[in-house]
């Protein structure tokens, strides 16, 4: 009877682990995020669960062949026992996801949200998000400046509301 189980996986090792797992025909899933556009210099598509895979085997029949993968370091245990992932875990997390793994980060950011910004020229300023993050992670936000209301655009990672601690 097939179920998914968790692997641990050796240091930045998931896509390795994954390559030799599909090779043995076993089925596996590594969740990534695409993180919205802020700077050119970050990595935009990180692992959802760092070091962690999701395998779908007869534990009685693949054990060995998971356990002794390149790449794979242990199986997540219980009382030094696998136990296998409940029903709809995995499927939730491919639902939200593309053919890759690949899940698009969505700031809950929404209109009327007060936020504070953290950084860039409007640094300190307190305001009330107008149009939610588009695709390049910019915010409209409404300031109060000078007794006037003002919308400026701050880039997502600028914006510090209760979600973001």
């Amino acid at each position: 009877m097939q179920a998914w189980y968790v692997i641990y996986t050796k240091a930045q090792k998931e896509e390795l682990a994954q390559f030799h797992l599909k090779l043995k025909n076993l089925e596996s899933v590594f969740p990534r995020l695409l993180l919205p556009l802020f700077s050119r210099k970050q990595k935009r598509i990180v692992p959802l669960f760092p070091n962690y895979l999701f395998v779908r085997i007869d534990f009685e029949k693949e054990y060995d062949f998971v356990r002794w993968s390149p790449g794979v370091k242990c199986f997540v245990s219980f009382n030094d026992r696998p136990h296998p992932l409940e029903d709809g875990v995995v499927e939730y997390l491919l639902d939200r996801a593309d053919k890759n793994g690949i899940i698009a980060a969505r700031p809950n950011l929404k209109k009327g949200q007060e936020v504070r910004i953290c950084g860039g020229p409007l640094a300190g300023l307190d305001g009330i998000i107008q149009n939610p993050p588009d695709a390049k992670g910019r915010v409209t936000v409404l300031l109060s400046l000078f007794n006037r209301n003002v919308e400026a655009e701050a880039r997502l990672e600028h914006i510090e509301s209760s979600w973001l601690k």
